[in-house]
């Protein structure tokens, strides 16, 4: 319902007869049932109409500003995907920090995000929700898909990631650790899960801007290559191969993973924060090449966000579709157990799960906060749009993940070798220790 911008008094006509807020004011309907949702916030928040008028508390922490009235209806409704497109699009403004906000829009969903929305259950519409998936995630949608996202603006990612440009969850490994240093203890810490040796073939499969492939080749001396979709990162990657003198060790290339030959397998593969791009359908198949490119007996390291509930396609409130419209077209998330029986399914042997679920809400505060301290210069590289996009999908984001609605999981898998002899113990079928403690010496 689009609702005319101006004097919020006429709205009433379309909205019903005026009721009598706490102070005695007349109120239209929809605005009366704002300020009782106002009323039971924790942290103080106010709404602030076109003309001046103002609803809600007096010394709100956050206050939401409207330039026309069309985003009542959403916010009336708790639907806080549709009011963040209403702040993407310059129809509403923010007063306040974002950890405030974030507060104020956790009070506000009246639905557990993480359930599984409604409809029927017929025939038609499973094929509809595994055809549409597949048309989506073919080579060619999943290279648009990821540059939409990925080749955004160098310069922009580097106003809030860490130096080494590390678009992941980080590892905090000791409490006090900046984020720089945290980033620095995620690679080593995956370098370790897949005991990484000196001369073994490594391939990171999503290399972003090179973190991971440089850090195991120049720390564990691997000859390592990464492939990504986005042309950004795979132009900045070969600089700084050619900068730290790393050719002939390492490489990059701009490849879809399908297509990767598979003629001489690799020791060991990781695929950090990329598998989300995959799609529900897709995972038989990512999963299954994975297990024909490793070699038998290597290891895997999955690295990725997962759903929160075991039935959901996307958060609801209209989060996912926020996500889907801007930020990540195509990204689909799925339950831990959903990945796990994939993996299985293709050949692939779950050799260890991490949960790093508040790492990876701490990992966004921290960018969220980068960003809020350079938003001029933000605005400056990238315009309003994915400045304020951004703004409250990290900020959302570092939310979900304190409040268990999406999570992250590291799985470290094998490919059996087949061999009972081979391994440390008997029927071990990898290097794999089946015990923790190498991780950590």
């Amino acid at each position: 319902m689009n609702f005319p911008s101006g004097n919020p008094k006429g709205s009433s006509r379309l909205l019903g007869g005026p009721t009598r807020s706490a102070k005695g004011a007349p109120m239209n309907p929809i605005e009366y049932l704002i300020e009782r949702k106002f009323a039971g916030l924790e942290t103080g928040a106010a709404l602030e109409l076109p003309g001046g008028r103002r609803i809600g508390s007096a010394a709100a922490r956050v206050v939401l500003q409207l330039s026309e009235l069309s985003p009542l209806a959403h916010l009336a409704a708790g639907q806080v995907g549709r009011l963040a497109e209403d702040y993407v699009e310059g129809r509403l403004d923010i007063q306040g920090n974002m950890r405030d906000l974030m507060a104020v829009v956790a009070q506000m969903i009246d639905v557990d995000p993480t359930r599984p929305s409604g409809g029927s259950s017929s025939w038609w519409r499973g094929i509809l929700r595994r055809g549409k998936p597949l048309a989506r995630h073919n080579v060619d949608a999943d290279a648009r898909q990821v540059q939409f996202h990925y080749d955004v603006s160098d310069d922009f990612y580097a106003l809030w990631l860490d130096g080494r440009r590390i678009y992941s969850c980080a590892y905090y490994r000791d409490v006090g650790m900046p984020l720089a240093q945290a980033q620095e203890a995620k690679l080593d810490h995956v370098c370790r899960k897949l005991m990484l040796r000196e001369g073994e073939r490594f391939l990171d499969i999503g290399a972003g801007w090179g973190g991971l492939l440089l850090w195991a080749a120049e720390n564990y001396g691997v000859r390592a290559t990464g492939i990504t979709l986005s042309r950004n990162q795979h132009a900045h990657v070969n600089r700084l191969i050619e900068e730290r003198g790393l050719r002939g060790r390492v490489e990059m290339k701009l490849l879809d993973y399908r297509v990767l030959p598979e003629d001489q397998p690799w020791d060991k593969i990781a695929s950090i924060g990329m598998f989300e791009h995959v799609g529900r359908v897709m995972l038989p198949t990512y999963f299954g090449k994975i297990r024909r490119l490793l070699k038998p007996g290597g290891l895997l390291m999955n690295h990725g966000i997962t759903a929160g509930g075991t039935r959901n396609a996307q958060l609801g409130a209209g989060i996912g579709d926020f996500i889907e419209r801007y930020i990540f077209p195509g990204g689909e998330l799925l339950h831990v157990s959903n990945v796990l029986r994939d993996m299985a399914d293709s050949g692939l042997e779950a050799l260890d799960v991490e949960n790093l679920r508040p790492h990876y809400a701490r990992t966004l505060w921290a960018w969220s906060d980068g960003l809020e301290s350079h938003l001029s210069r933000a605005f400056e590289i990238t315009g309003q749009t994915v400045v304020r996009a951004y703004r409250l999908y990290l900020a959302g984001s570092a939310m979900s993940f304190e409040r268990g609605w999406i999570s992250l999981h590291q799985i470290l898998a094998g490919r059996p070798s087949g061999r009972l002899d081979e391994g440390p113990m008997r029927g071990a079928q990898s290097a794999y220790p089946f015990q923790r403690g190498y991780m950590y010496r």
